[in-house]
């Protein structure tokens, strides 16, 4: 095996083991995490919950060329597939009327990738 299959080797446990740390990180300190099944956030004030959240807001703002203002967020799920994705509940204001929106973001932290996936008034 060549030297740098070997390092990827040491690498890509340490990103699995990252993405689950964030992902029981969100859902308040739970340890594991079941692929594909969505997992209720239990602190939706948790600062990377809070740091999604302001990302869908300002991903939506530039598609589709409005101006709302992140509140908070709510309530969520997260669902661990390759990264996580978001499931947001979502308060903010639009023209000064608050209102949610529902809101799903697909992160992989170790890739710094982040994508806007779905957003909608509800």
């Amino acid at each position: 095996m060549a030297p740098k299959s070997h390092l990827l080797l040491l690498i890509i446990p340490y990103l699995v083991a990252t993405a689950f740390h964030d992902v029981a990180a969100a859902m308040g300190g739970r340890k594991e995490a079941r692929v594909g099944r969505w997992e209720p956030i239990k602190d939706p004030k948790d600062p990377k919950v809070h740091e999604i959240g302001q990302f869908a807001v300002s991903e939506h703002n530039k598609e589709a060329k409005v101006s709302l203002k992140y509140e908070s967020v709510v309530k969520g799920e997260t669902q661990v597939v390759s990264g996580t994705n978001y499931r947001l509940r979502i308060a903010a204001e639009d023209g000064g009327v608050s209102g949610n929106y529902k809101a799903v973001v697909w992160y992989k932290p170790w890739e710094k990738f982040r994508q806007l996936t779905s957003f909608k008034r509800v």
